[in-house]
């Protein structure tokens, strides 16, 4: 727990001696210039009242340097001590931000300012001021965001919120209850997050004595009663364990007896359903020593020397909890049989465990510049924030346990309701709605980013406000599946699409998925393919199990035509059409056959066995470590995490040759005529690098229809399905199909 500071150092008219008070600060906190710290009260004690020291002093400068006190048990740094001293000033609009940046510097002002942003958060308890769910998750998401900028600043405000409870015990009945709930359902669990154990326990019990007092009574008088038995039994196992350690070898250690808190006990009491005689860790002791190997050495020597209890071993060394807590925690049968609970842990463990994120506040090469810290720590920070708020969800479930697989590759994007979602940095609209629940996935319609309307292929960014718009019955598109159209980035949110697709009748994927084939087929102008040899190539045993496939998004129509394109135009008679369906070339030192790593050559290739790319998905490489480069699918859950932790092994792979032999085509578009409709095609085609050779244009005035004739260069079927798959999507297209060469109209 926190030391309360219980008397200022004071003059003899009752004001507070800032000599001396900086001088405790400076002996405590290492101050690097505590002409500085003085200079900040002084600011402070003007805006306070001229005579704050002379006379009894204010208790809002009180409160600033308590607030001081405390963070230096912290060990934050100066700024962050100077930004204490001065928040309650500003606060009470007694002292501005711009006079605090004028005389303190821009560091301090801009960590007043953020903690007055932090203090928003405050609102949430307010219930009489009506504010709504929807508002107080925006204050809580408001509180995030600020946070995320500076860790120091949820410190101050952590602090500020210590010291108000302490100083509510003789306020109201009314006002003790709100501040103990604050702190209760928001500061203890942010505290506890940030492994702030010395904060925490302190917060959690004030607050709990206030919310709950008979119970609290109960056990300080239960624990009261046997006050001195404990303390002398402890004073005995203390005695036991330092010789046992001697013995051992180990000569640097501390071993204390270490008090059980109020609301902990009172929380065991609930969670196992047990009176407090059963509460083993009344009596407790924790073991500090140098290096891990001594904590399973000095684990060893107090099991040799007591019976320890079953089920009552924990190893958080190997098992951290959420939080970074590292420790063993074990119970024995002590003396006379007693119970006995038994922490032992490193002295860099218990620093953490006391400091948490304090402990690395000092970052790597400097302590005195915050701006120093690696990006990989931000991570670190930004980790422990989001798990934070994912546990926020209702206001009620904060201290529930949830972890985040956040990777530095990922976006941060919030619900209208405050919550924050991580997800991919290719995540679109779709991929959101899926990850927020499945059936606002099926039934989204359209989504709003910021308030505003975006398509459905919309990439999201850090921080936006994502809304769905859903229909009231409805079920997925199968366009959203097609990777070529770019509706779904997610392997999760393509995996409930497919599943949504399978649940549906045979019957109708059956039908769905002839119209697609034929559909695709008939507008690239393929004819005769043995839909026999076509099925068993995709391996289905017949035409109508292949089609069901397709209608349940179990196959996709690219790899289907990828298939096509190896059973056709084996003849060398084929005509120029005929060698666009064509087998690619085999590269001659490629050991994959139909794989080629763009950008370092051919290297040996290996199908990953875990989602097993076959020719039409879109794939990526990983370099393995003697093995070449292993292929997977581009949304398969092992290649998403390897992109997260090793970015610089992953490569850009392609299925056949870097340069192939490229075939004219001739497509037919036919739309609605609009202004800026040529404009929009060249742009879909100039954005897959389609050379274009020839576009001839012309309006029906009649119907008001625009037919396009262009003759393009692709390489393959793919390449063409893909291209006639987003000029479809464009507005006001009616069609687009293959022409035969030589079957052109003027």
């Amino acid at each position: 727990m926190v030391k309360v500071r219980k008397d200022q150092p004071l003059v003899e008219a009752g004001g507070i001696d800032l000599d001396r008070w900086v001088e405790q600060l400076r002996a405590e906190a290492g101050l690097r210039d505590p002409e500085r710290m003085r200079r900040a009260c002084e600011l402070a004690r003007i805006a306070d009242g001229e005579h704050a020291f002379d006379v009894a002093p204010h208790q809002t400068l009180l409160t600033g340097l308590e607030m001081a006190d405390i963070l230096a048990q912290l060990k934050l740094d100066q700024p962050t001590l100077e930004a204490a001293v001065l928040y309650r000033s500003v606060r009470r609009n007694r002292l501005t931000l711009e006079s605090v940046g004028k005389q303190m510097g821009e560091e301090v002002a801009k960590l007043v300012e953020g903690v007055l942003s932090m203090a928003a958060i405050s609102q949430l308890q307010a219930p009489k001021h009506g504010l709504s769910q929807h508002n107080q998750q925006e204050n809580l998401r408001k509180m995030l965001v600020t946070m995320v900028d500076d860790v120091r600043i949820a410190l101050i405000k952590i602090a500020e919120r210590t010291c108000a409870l302490r100083q509510v015990k003789d306020a109201s009945r009314e006002k003790r209850l709100r501040v103990a709930r604050e702190v209760f359902d928001i500061y203890a669990p942010l505290a506890h997050r940030l492994g702030v154990g010395q904060v925490k326990w302190e917060l959690e019990d004030l607050a709990f004595r206030y919310l709950h007092e008979p119970e609290y009574k109960s056990i300080a008088k239960q624990l009261a009663e046997k006050r001195l038995d404990r303390d002398h039994y402890i004073h005995e196992v203390v005695h036991t364990l330092e010789t046992l350690l001697e013995r051992q070898g180990i000569h640097r250690y501390q071993v204390d007896g270490r008090a059980k808190h109020i609301y902990s006990i009172w929380r065991k009491m609930q969670r196992k359903h047990i009176d407090f005689s059963q509460v083993y860790d009344v009596r407790a002791v924790r073991i500090l020593v140098p290096e891990i190997t001594d904590c399973y050495t000095t684990l060893g020597v107090v099991h040799s020397r007591w019976h320890h209890v079953p089920n009552e071993f924990d190893d958080y060394i190997a098992n951290p909890k959420k939080n970074g807590y590292q420790s063993l925690h074990t119970a024995v049968f002590g003396p006379d049989n007693k119970v006995l609970e038994i922490q032992v842990r490193t002295f860099a463990m218990h620093e953490e465990a006391e400091l948490g994120v304090c402990a690395h506040w000092r970052y790597k090469g400097t302590d005195t510049d915050p701006k120093s810290r690696s990006y990989e720590e931000k991570i670190a920070w930004l980790r422990q924030v989001l798990e934070w708020q994912e546990e926020v969800g209702e206001i009620d479930d904060f201290r529930e346990g949830l972890a985040s697989d956040v990777a530095p590759d990922r976006i941060y994007v919030f619900t209208p309701d405050g919550h924050v979602i991580d997800m991919p940095q290719v995540a679109t609209p779709i991929d959101f709605a899926y990850r927020v629940h499945t059936e606002i996935g099926h039934r989204c319609r359209g989504a709003k980013v910021d308030g505003r309307i975006v398509p459905l292929t919309y990439r999201l960014k850090t921080g936006q406000q994502v809304e769905i718009l859903t229909a009231s019955k409805s079920g997925p598109s199968r366009d959203w599946i097609n990777p070529n159209l770019g509706y779904v980035r997610t392997s999760r949110a393509r995996s409930k699409i497919q599943a949504w697709f399978k649940q549906q009748a045979r019957e109708q994927n059956l039908e769905e998925g002839k119209a697609i084939f034929d559909r695709e087929f008939r507008r690239l102008d393929i004819e005769g393919i043995d839909l026999a040899r076509l099925s068993a190539a995709v391996n289905y045993a017949n035409a109508e199990d292949m089609y069901a496939a397709i209608g349940a998004g179990d196959l996709r129509i690219g790899q289907v035509l990828h298939q096509a394109q190896q059973l056709f135009g084996e003849n060398e008679e084929d005509d120029a059409l005929d060698r666009l369906l064509a087998k690619p070339k085999q590269a001659a030192n490629s050991d994959a056959g139909d794989i080629t790593v763009l950008g370092v050559g051919n290297l040996k290739t290996l199908m990953a066995n875990c989602c097993h790319p076959v020719p039409g998905d879109q794939i990526i490489g990983y370099i393995t470590q003697g093995r070449g480069v292993t292929i997977h699918r581009q949304d398969c859950t092992n290649v998403l995490q390897l992109r997260s932790e090793e970015p610089r092994r992953i490569v850009d792979v392609d299925w056949g040759e870097k340069a192939r032999t490229q075939y004219p085509v001739d497509i037919e578009i036919e739309a609605w005529d609009r202004a800026g409709l040529l404009r929009d095609v060249t742009h879909v085609l100039s954005s897959d690098r389609v050379n274009v050779t020839s576009v001839n244009t012309a309006t029906d005035q009649d119907d008001n229809v625009a037919r396009m004739r262009i003759t393009l260069e692709v390489d393959g079927l793919e390449a063409l399905e893909r291209i006639f798959s987003r000029i479809q999507q464009l507005p006001n297209v009616i069609d687009v199909k293959r022409l035969r060469q030589g079957a052109r109209r003027g």
